[in-house]
């Protein structure tokens, strides 16, 4: 039987209007990770000002601890380091002088 593959969870506050900003990062994600996400949910919560990203229920980004929303590239390294740190994410990682 095949693993199952990772799964990310966008939990956003209903309140703050931040439904465009999940579904932007879950498109993201998904065009990215297209064949290594078993898919992104996007969780809509009425607790004031919650924002979090998890991998597999672990949390990846939470709004208050991390300091705000994550950039794109931020997030995407972070959700690669989970599911697969080999994984080359193109001209994200390079270094840029």
């Amino acid at each position: 039987m095949a693993e199952a593959k990772p799964q990310v969870q966008i939990t956003y506050c209903t309140g703050c209007n931040w439904l465009l900003r999940a579904s932007w990062m879950a498109q993201e994600l998904l065009s990215t990770f297209q064949n290594d996400l078993g898919g992104v949910t996007l969780v809509p919560d009425d607790l004031g000002g919650v924002f979090e990203i998890t991998v597999n229920q672990s949390l990846i980004w939470e709004r208050k601890r991390d300091g705000g929303f994550p950039e794109a590239k931020e997030l995407k390294s972070r959700i690669r380091d989970v599911i697969d740190p080999s994984k080359d994410l193109g001209h994200i990682d390079r270094k840029h002088v």
